[in-house]
This record gives structure tokens, sequence and C-alpha cells, in this order.
């Protein structure tokens, strides 16, 4: 956020998170639903869903994930109601239900586990047997051949429990596609088993013992096993969500009524209950020690935080009175009371849950590929093997043959590894970046960001510290008696400053809470005005307005006071002017240091040849300082810019381009970014408008976005390749050549485990060195005037 001397857009940042997970607006006015799907067995489910509801009148955009079970529908209001969808999605013989949490999915995934572990060890029981009975068949161990007719049945039996019950998934997943007229590998690999059975038992009836039992067998057997891998990599993504809500299911609540103290002994009117039964507007007790359970507003003088589980930050924060505090932080200091603001399923962390999975929900350009090649590649590959049967049984070629070529065919073009090609590259890299402290909430800025040729960085509160201190205080002059004191200005300053999240009101507030002068109740009205100020009005009529010098000049100049012609205060610093009802009553200078984790972040950019740029309302010599430290070039620095000036500079930068801020003013520019990215003490406007979020302090996080978004575009790209050669040559050979159907199967669950590993080994650092964010020490203790840390979520 830029500084507040041409720029003071503070905001009360009272409802931290804004999605549901019911039907919300979203822009021009279309609905958004995002809900879970129970049911799939593999990707065919999810695009044979998102079929279906594009086809529904009103829905403009459809997108389920298979690998987190996640729906997402956006469209006109009437149209994408939850009864509407679900009706749809249970014709297909799936299920809607609320959104899952990470506890939730973790239930649904060891449930897919144990299922898929059970059938997984029926076929190996029974398939091993009927594999064993094929070897000595193909080995020719046996004396004569009524032997091996025998042993061609035993096989055939052998194999009936594989091909019937653990085979079932696949069966059930088939029909469901066909019905919603998308056809899938489900249906390729069925006709794969069922056409093995078939071709065996028309064998075994003209009395040949060279029966492909065991080639249903190995089908049923590996794709099982490829699944049970596919989850075991599923779970990696839901660790990572796991660890965006670690948060107590009890709380503390005040009661109305008079009561005994509570079992703690700390405080009265205390009544234990569930989280999710407190309403926003409800008072709620966190002890020493306790981690807050929900977002809301402090109520008490002032309270020491820990906030390591939202930013990294080692050093507690102190916050005062009117600030907004973020479920996940911890309780240091001594009890106090919070207003709720947000309950459960409305906090910001929970928000942070639904991105992720909204954005696995969602598809990029790579995965829109990737999907459509897979689903053309279904029907092509079952009319080539007809005509591959056809055109071997007129150029004479025995039946036998043909049926098990076409056979071959059909095994080896189950488009599987197509299907997970991006969807797993995508769950591997959104993991890894939520461990490395990155959200991204759209799949677009994983393909994008790692393209980024330009990074546009915001000032204040993004490159500095945001904890400024009080360096000066200049009432404005007058007669003895007029003149306003020191202690006064800043107390009506603080006033103004009234829950303002923006780092230089954050410092004015603690540096009065430093002076002894109490917070007093909340003003009557509040009105945020973006690059200008703020304007406070308390109920006895009287108006506080604080905000950038030139603001309200001519109101000021009534009074025959300039703001404008005012005694000079410390050159690097920021400059505040607090006026009453049109008299102007002084200036405040606040000072600001730069981020720690700010010059290594932008050398190593600079490293990757990426162009940088400084944009900031602040003043340009403000600017051009801070820049020269940092390591940047004077025409690379741009000061004294409005959000709209800030805008046009991002869109003239060379594209892709990111803009990393955290504030109302830079919202325009995070729009204008081909990716925005906002920080973690961002406000509500940024966090809308960033394509990712950073959880870590400073801004150590972009290196680490960036070289991720990297990885896993190359890793897409490795995994289409490797997956539209294997479907290219497989198919070609196949048609063209006798390859046996064992060897089709094995080649099959080949390319998907390949797609698979190489997926995987994002989270094992064989893609990319990725800079992991580390909290970043803080001084011990501020010193004397200087602004404590306060609280931006």
């Amino acid at each position: 956020m830029s500084a507040r001397d041409a720029s003071l857009d503070t905001e009360r940042d009272f409802l931290t998170a804004s999605d549901s997970a019911a039907a919300d607006p979203v822009a021009g006015g279309d609905a958004q639903l995002l809900r879970s799907v129970e049911g799939m067995w593999c990707t065919s489910c999810a695009l044979a869903i998102e079929h279906r509801l594009r086809r529904l009148p009103g829905v403009n955009r459809a997108g389920v994930d298979y690998l987190s079970a996640t729906l997402l529908v956006e469209g006109a209001p009437e149209a994408v109601t939850p009864e509407r969808i679900d009706v749809a999605v249970g014709r297909l013989g799936y299920r809607l239900c609320a959104l899952e949490s990470a506890p939730d999915a973790r239930t649904r995934l060891d449930a897919e586990s144990r299922d898929l572990a059970g059938r997984l060890m029926l076929a190996a029981a029974f398939g091993m047997w009927t594999m064993l009975a094929s070897l000595l068949i193909y080995a020719g161990a046996l004396p004569e051949p009524r032997l091996e007719r025998v042993l061609a049945w035993v096989s055939g039996a052998f194999a009936l429990p594989v091909v019937t019950l653990a085979a079932g998934p696949f069966y059930r997943a088939a029909w469901r596609t066909l019905r919603a007229g998308r056809p899938g590998m489900d249906a390729l690999v069925s006709l794969g088993v069922i056409g093995a059975l078939a071709v065996s038992l028309w064998l075994l009836g003209r009395g040949s013992a060279e029966v492909y039992f065991d080639t249903a067998v190995m089908l049923v057997l590996l794709l099982l096993a490829g699944r049970w891998v596919e989850t075991l990599a599923r779970y990696r993504g839901l660790r990572a969500l796991e660890g965006l809500a670690p948060l107590p299911d009890r709380v503390y609540r005040l009661s109305e009524s008079k009561g005994e103290d509570s079992p703690r002994g700390e405080r009265r009117n205390e009544e234990a209950v569930l989280a999710a039964e407190v309403a926003p507007g409800e008072r709620i007790v966190v002890a020493t020690g306790e981690t807050l359970a929900l977002d809301g507003e402090l109520q008490d003088a002032e309270a020491r935080l820990d906030l390591a589980l939202l930013t990294g930050e080692s050093r507690p924060r102190l916050l005062t009175r009117g600030a907004v505090l973020t479920a996940g932080c911890r309780n240091l200091g001594a009890p106090f009371t919070l207003r709720v603001t947000a309950g459960v399923g409305a906090r910001r962390l929970d928000g942070l849950h639904r991105q992720v999975q909204a954005l696995q929900a969602g598809k990029g350009e790579l995965r829109r590929l990737a999907e459509r090649f897979a689903a053309w590649l279904s029907p092509v590959a079952l009319a080539l093997a007809l005509m591959t049967l056809v055109a071997l049984l007129l150029a004479g070629v025995s039946a036998e043959e043909a049926a098990v070529r076409a056979l071959s065919v059909l095994v080896v073009a189950c488009p599987c590894a197509v299907g997970l090609a991006v969807p797993m590259a995508s769950l591997a890299g959104s993991a890894l970046a939520l461990e490395a402290g990155v959200v991204f909430r759209d799949p677009g800025a994983l393909e994008f960001a790692g393209q980024a040729r330009a990074v546009a960085f915001d000032k204040t509160g993004t490159l500095t510290r945001g904890t400024l201190r009080l360096a000066a205080l200049f009432p404005a002059p007058g007669m003895s008696d007029e003149r306003i004191s020191d202690e006064r200005l800043l107390a009506l300053a603080a006033r103004a400053e009234w829950g303002s999240e923006h780092p230089l009101g954050l410092a004015i507030r603690a540096a009065a809470a430093e002076a002894g002068i109490a917070p007093g109740q909340a003003p009557a009205a509040i009105t945020e005005h973006p690059g200008r100020g703020r304007e406070v009005r308390d109920a006895d009529g009287k108006t506080l307005r604080i905000g950038a010098p030139g603001w309200r000049v001519r109101e000021l100049k009534d009074r025959g006071a300039d703001p404008l012609e005012r005694e000079a205060g410390p050159p690097w610093a920021s400059e505040v002017a607090l006026c009453r009802d049109g008299a102007w009553l002084g200036t405040l200078w606040l000072e600001d240091e730069p981020d720690p984790s700010a010059p290594a972040t932008l050398t190593a950019l600079r490293l990757q040849g990426l162009a940088l740029a400084l944009i900031s309302g602040d003043r340009p010599a403000l600017v051009r300082r801070l820049g020269g430290r940092l390591g940047l070039e004077p025409e690379a620095c741009f000061g004294g810019r409005s959000p709209e000036a800030k805008r046009h500079l991002v869109a003239a930068l060379p594209r892709p381009v990111l803009y990393v801020g955290d504030g109302i003013n830079d919202a325009p520019a995070l729009a204008a970014a081909t990716v925005g990215v906002a920080t973690a003490d961002a406000s509500v406007a940024a966090r809308d408008a960033a394509a990712i979020q950073l959880l870590g302090s400073g801004v150590q996080g972009v290196p680490a976005a960036i070289a991720i978004a990297r990885a896993t575009r190359r890793v897409m790209h490795q995994n289409l390749a490797l997956s539209g050669l294997y479907n290219a040559l497989a198919l070609g050979l196949a048609a063209w050549m006798v390859i046996p159907p064992q060897v089709a199967v094995l080649a099959m669950v080949a390319s998907s485990l390949s797609v698979v590993g190489n997926a995987a080994r994002l989270g094992l650092g064989g893609s990319a060195e990725v800079p992991a964010p580390r909290p970043v020490p803080r001084p011990a203790a501020p010193g004397p005037g200087r602004a404590g840390p306060g609280d931006r979520t």
C-alpha cells in the first residue's frame, strides 16, 4: 500500500471472508456454486458431469475436479441453485454435497483407500492364479493339449471374481459416462475387459487353450494399483489444505445473563460452546495460550498475539482496541474479549480453503487442452479398433489374430495418462505452493506466473515492514491559547485512525497507546477515501479527517492555514495531515524501514532476468530512496501515483506481469496485472483482486510462487508430451503390428504411472529449486515512540 501522504487508503477489514459455500455472486451478475461431489471414480466421471451441466440453460461455466472431488458452476442465479444442480448430477448416479472440510476430505480419502485396497487384494489373490495358469500354458509346460484346455478353464474361473467384483467400479463409471453422452477411459477399460473375456471364451469354444483371461486380470489389477497410487498422491494435497485450518472446535462465549465464575476461574458469564454455534456479533473470551477459532474485532485495550500460522512472523504483535483479528492467531498475553465478525465457514482461513478447492475445479489452458484431447481419444480408439478388426478380416488374417489385435488397440488406447497429465501436476504444484506459504487462487496463475517477464511492487506494507514509527508531530500554528498540544494532536489522530489497518494508522494508534492515550469507544461512522484518506464522525457530529496533505486543501485554506505551507519534517518520512470540521489541526510524520526479506527477494528476481518496478503513491523522493536501498534504478521507481496511474503503469510493463500489493488502492493494479499477488496482510479488496495470496511475512514468497509456477508448467508440458507420444505410438503400433494384449496392458499402466511419478517430482524437489519462506527475525521490542506492529489481516 502506498504511503498516506498521497494514498491514505485504509479499510476496516471486519468481514475477513466473503466467500460462502452456497451460490455466491460473481462478476457480471452471475452466481457461483462451489460444492463437493460423491461417487466419482476417475477423471472421466468429472468430465461427464461437466458435459451434462454445461448443457443446462443458464449455466455459463462448469468445472469438476476428480482429484479434490470439487464442483464449480457459474451462471444465472436462477440456473445455478444447489437444488437444480443436485438433480442434474443425481441423474448420472452421483451426489452433490456441502463443500468438504479438510477432515471430511480425509475421511473420504480414507474410505476410498480402504475400498481400493480391498479390491486390489481381491484382484491380486485371484489374479495370481490366473496369470500362473496362463504362464504354464504359454511356456508349454503341460504334457498334453487336454490339460492345457483344463488349465485355461481354471484360469477363467479364477479370473471371474476379478472381472466382476474387483472391476465393478469401472463398469459403473462406464455406464454413467455413457448416460451423460461422454464416454471416457472407463468405457474403454470396460470394453477391454469384456473384449478379453469374449475372445477367451470364443477361443475356448473353438478348442484353443491360448486364452486372454490374464489380460483382463492384468488390466483390472494394474489399473486398481494405479488408482491407489493416485490416492496416495492426493493425500499430499490434502495435508497442505489441513495446514490452513488447525483451529479449535470449542470456544468460550460470553452470555448476557448473570452467572457464576467459569470452571477455569478466569471470567464470569462464560459458557463452552462449539465454534460453529457462535454467530457474528456475539462475544467470546480468548484465554492465554488459546488459538482464535473465529475472526473478530478486539474489544479490550490491547492484546499480544502470535501470527506465525498466518504470516510466518517470529515476533508477536501488540494490537489495540478495534483491531481485526483472524482465526489462527494465538493469544500470548492476558485473556481478552473478541466480538465475532465471521463465524465458521466465513473465516479468512475458510475462504483460503475454498479458493484452493476452486482452483482445482477451475480449468487452465493446458488442462482444457488435455481434456479435449482425452474426449476425442476414446471414440477414435474405438473406431480404430473396429477398423483394425474389419481391415484385417478383409485382408485374410485369421479371425483369432484380428480379434486379438483389435483388443490390443482397445486396451492400449485408454486415455488415463492424458486425463491425469495436467490435474496431477496442478495438484502437486498447488500443494507444494501451500507448503511454501503461497496460495494459487486461479488455475491460470499456475500457468502464467511461470512465464512472467516483469514484477512490480507497491511500497508501504509490501517492500517495507509496514510497522512505522512516529518521527515528528507539528501542531498547526496559532495563538498560544489555540495551539493544540502534541498529546492532543496524537490523541485525535489515533481517534481518526480507529480500526484502521493501514500501516500508518497502526503506527499512530501504537504511538498513542505507548503515550498512555486510551483508544475510547468506536466512532459513529467511518468513511474511507482510497488514495486520499479517511473521515470519522463522532456521535456529537464532529468530523475528523486524516490523510494526504493535499486533500481538502480548499477547506483548510478557508481557515487561513494551508497544510502545504507547513514546517518541513524529515525528508525521508511520510506525512499525514489532520483536520477537524474543516480546521487544520496539524501534521504527523512517520518513517518506515525496508522489509528484511526485500533485498534478497529483489536480487533473486533480478537474477532470473525479470524487469522490476516500484510503484507507489508516496512522495517520489521517498520512493527513489527506498528503491536505491533495494538496488532499483531511479527510472524503475514511480512515486506520487494514484490508483488509476498505478493501473496504467502496470498495464504498460512487459507482459506477463506480476503486481504485488496489499491495499484498496492496489486493487486496480492487481486486476490489471496478468497475475496479481496479495501479501499476507492484504486488505479484502486486494485479496479479491489477486490471483495469488502470500501467507508468509514480507514478499519472500514471490520468488517461490514464480519458481513453483515454472516447475508446474514444465511438468504439465512434460506430462502432456509423455501421454500424447504414448497414445500416438501405441495406437499406431497396435493397429499395424501384433502386440500381445498383456504387453498393451503393461504399456497403458506404465504411461499412467509415469505421469503420476513425474508430477510427484514437484513434491520431491526434483523439478525446481523452490525457495522456502522463513520467518524473519524482528527486533525484540519497539523503541521509544516507535509504532508497535499492527494487525492487517
